[in-house]
């Protein structure tokens, strides 16, 4: 099988995996969807696992050994979104700033 073959059919397999997923979503009864635990957990859940994808992106840099901890610019840019969201900054304004922050500190070192 050539990698061409096998990308398509992973990608194929991917989606007719969201599909089913997305399908097996409408089957649930609603007073399942009613409880209060599960109403709390789906308002949750996209917010953690955005939390932990901005977390692997911003601490993680590739090494020869695989994935290593870093600290960097991305470290203060994410520092600097932060607050500017605590102080309810419009969001084009927390993406600039931000960028400018990394933009600059890289520029430094």
């Amino acid at each position: 099988m050539s990698a061409a073959t096998a990308t398509w059919l992973a990608v194929l397999g991917a989606g007719l995996g969201c599909y089913l997923l997305k399908l097996a979503g409408l089957a649930v009864p609603a007073r399942v969807l009613e409880r209060p635990g599960v109403a709390r957990v789906a308002a949750l859940l996209p917010v953690a696992l955005l939390a932990a994808l901005v977390a692997v992106q911003v601490f993680t840099a590739p090494g020869q050994d695989g994935p290593r901890l870093v600290v960097d610019a991305r470290a203060a840019a994410l520092l600097v979104a932060a607050v500017l969201l605590v102080l309810r900054a419009p969001f084009l304004v927390v993406v600039f700033t931000a960028a400018a922050v990394a933009a600059g500190l890289r520029l430094v070192t």
